[in-house]
């Protein structure tokens, strides 16, 4: 690469100005302001405009099969009368059960389109966690992918009512969902048929991922879809010549809803790929064309952690667009890949409100202009230590933070226009209950909880910090799960690690332990040195774990309530455990004789 190249792609990993910042808050606030105008205009009516301006340009890609604008509608039509033919009433509700492919996105459109409800299953599930997520959808009818038909018999026995099941390919003698949409009409739906739909009403169930205990399912409603859909098209610029590579699970928000939906409320198209592989991603960006990819949790890590790929320099993109891009790799992953742009954002799946790290400032997951500040009101709330209670002032009032204390992110509950965003809620009334915390800064308001610990810094820009039951309370200080953990990952011959409290009998608070996957050049000794020059003592890993493979949800949130579960225990755990002997500050391994003088007290950590 010459002086003149090295120079213009220095340039253009630069963080955006004021300027073109402005213009891309403009251009999202355009979009979503027309949600309003028609409140029976569905996204679907989105992609059925595109069909008749471009016709024959792409909309879905993939290797299963390829939709222009003119096939997706017309197959959303199908799928729509298929589930009037099906009996389907406004409200209710039809699982999915299918790979990611044009065809899924069909799917949901048409069903929501005349007001039946898509419940997006994930497909990684068997047995109880299937049949929970089945269960409180209360459906009556599951479109199953053919190849997937095992897996839900492992469901089958736990069900509170079986529903009719519709397979989707193969060639056996089942009610066949293909069959039935190849004789169905594919022109634009007559109002009758439409049933007056409108953007408030419930259109899918989006479950959580399962970190700990069993998922949730969250209501998204069109107006939602919409939302996504304009904000996401507005501030990352979308046109028609874009193309968006989705490598993630069409049953969670980001790769079923958001991504697709940016692309398709611009005319531009996506593709879909059945999984993420770190081998195989570049060479399928450069294969499709894309210009653009949507990333989300450890991903972009991976991607820096590979080995370099022969298709890595030959890409198109002008764009990465995700969240859960840590700031200890930004740049370098930017670099490396001579990615223009990374717009990072925060959401949540049931949330009501996100951020928008607009301007590129690496590590931040966002802020909110003073233009929208009366629209979507957040505030960080000042936590009780450890249990993650807000502290209350005599009046029963909450504290709000400082700049760069960390605390509780919120946001409050309302309209945009009486100062709030929507909380939708759960199917789970309780559920719902819980997310919502009362009488915040005024006796009667009330504010969602994020359940995650941030910080904002004197530019006004939001930085994540961890998920308020990940930090944790050592020797009097706080301990965060993600300063750690990063701490851990800097270190020589670390693949991957997992970072998290645990109980020690008769000890104050929880000691700090790490699971590692390492490489044949980990050491140790040379780790405790590392380790010792970025934290403080009482941050440090007071016990080890070797692990071949740490296990996480299809989004790359690591799920460690088994590690937690397990602890140190060498009786539960198979992998080679060490702790941080207080003698010596080196770590040896334990065994059961310095297990149960932990235990007892013997060794005091």
């Amino acid at each position: 690469m010459n002086a003149g190249a090295i120079e213009q792609s220095a340039s253009s990993t630069r963080p955006r100005g004021k300027s073109s910042a402005a213009k891309s808050w403009l251009k999202a606030i355009e979009l979503t302001s027309r949600i309003e105008a028609d409140p029976h205009r569905l996204f679907a009516d989105v992609v059925e405009d595109w069909s008749e301006r471009q016709p024959d340009r792409p909309a879905l890609i993939s290797e299963a099969e390829t939709f222009s604008y003119r096939a997706l509608a017309d197959r959303t039509n199908r799928y729509a009368r298929w589930a009037l033919s099906a009996g389907i009433e406004a409200g209710d509700t039809v699982c999915l059960m299918m790979s990611s492919r044009p065809d899924y996105i069909a799917a949901w459109l048409g069903i929501t389109k005349i007001g039946g409800v898509a419940a997006l299953i994930n497909t990684k599930l068997v047995g109880l966690s299937l049949s929970h997520c089945i269960n409180v959808a209360a459906a009556d009818h599951v479109i199953l992918a053919d190849n997937l038909a095992a897996v839900f018999e492992t469901a089958r026995p736990h069900l509170d009512r079986v529903p009719k099941i519709w397979i989707y390919g193969g060639d056996g003698k089942e009610a066949r969902i293909d069959a039935f949409l190849d004789g169905m009409d594919a022109s634009p739906l007559s109002p009758t048929e439409r049933r007056a739909v409108a953007i408030n009403d419930r259109a899918l169930l989006i479950y959580t991922s399962g970190t700990t205990g069993l998922p949730k399912a969250a209501s998204i409603s069109h107006r939602r879809i919409l939302n996504w859909g304009g904000w996401f098209a507005g501030l990352t610029d979308a046109s028609i010549d874009d193309r968006l590579y989705d490598c993630l699970p069409v049953y969670h928000s980001v790769g079923g809803v958001v991504a697709p939906c940016s692309m398709l409320a611009a005319g531009a198209s996506v593709v879909l790929s059945d999984k993420f592989s770190a081998s195989h991603f570049w060479h399928d960006i450069v294969r499709w064309e894309c210009t653009r990819f949507q990333y989300i949790g450890e991903l972009c890590r991976y991607l820096l952690n590979a080995p370099p790929s022969e298709f890595e320099g030959r890409h198109r993109l002008r764009l990465a667009c995700g969240n859960g891009l840590r700031g200890d790799i930004w740049e370098a992953f930017q670099a490396r890949f001579a990615i223009p742009r990374i717009l990072e954002f925060y959401a949540a799946t049931e949330g009501n409100f996100s951020l928008y790290n607009v301007e590129g400032k690496p590590g931040a997951i966002g802020r909110i202009p003073p233009l929208l500040a009366h629209r979507f009101p957040a505030a960080i709330v000042r936590l009780d230590g450890e249990p993650g209670t807000p502290v209350r002032t005599a009046d029963g009032l909450c504290i709000p933070c400082v700049r760069g204390e960390a605390g509780e992110a919120i946001g409050r509950i309302g309209t945009a226009d009486h100062g709030g965003g929507r909380f939708e809620g759960y199917t789970d009334a309780g559920e719902t209950e819980k997310k919502i915390l009362r009488d915040v800064f005024a006796k009667g308001d009330a504010w969602f909880r994020t359940g995650d610990l941030m910080r904002l810094d004197e530019a006004g820009y939001f930085h994540f910090i961890d998920r308020v039951g990940d930090t944790f309370r050592w020797k009097g200080e706080n301990v965060a799960t993600s300063e750690v953990n990063g701490a851990v990952l800097a270190c020589p011959g670390v693949i991957d690690a997992a970072t998290y409290g645990v109980q020690v009998p008769g000890a104050d608070g929880r000691a700090g332990m790490a699971t590692l996957v390492v490489d044949d050049g980990f050491d140790l000794t040379e780790f405790q040195r590392r380790i010792s020059r970025r934290l403080p003592l009482y941050a440090h890993p007071v016990f080890v774990r070797i692990s071949a493979a740490l296990e996480t949800t299809e989004t790359f949130k690591q799920k460690k309530h088994a590690l937690v579960r397990e602890g140190f225990d060498p009786h539960l755990v198979n992998d080679p455990l060490f702790f941080r002997d207080p003698a010596s500050s080196v770590y040896r391994p334990i065994d059961a004789a310095d297990y149960a003088c932990i235990l007892d007290g013997s060794i005091r950590l």
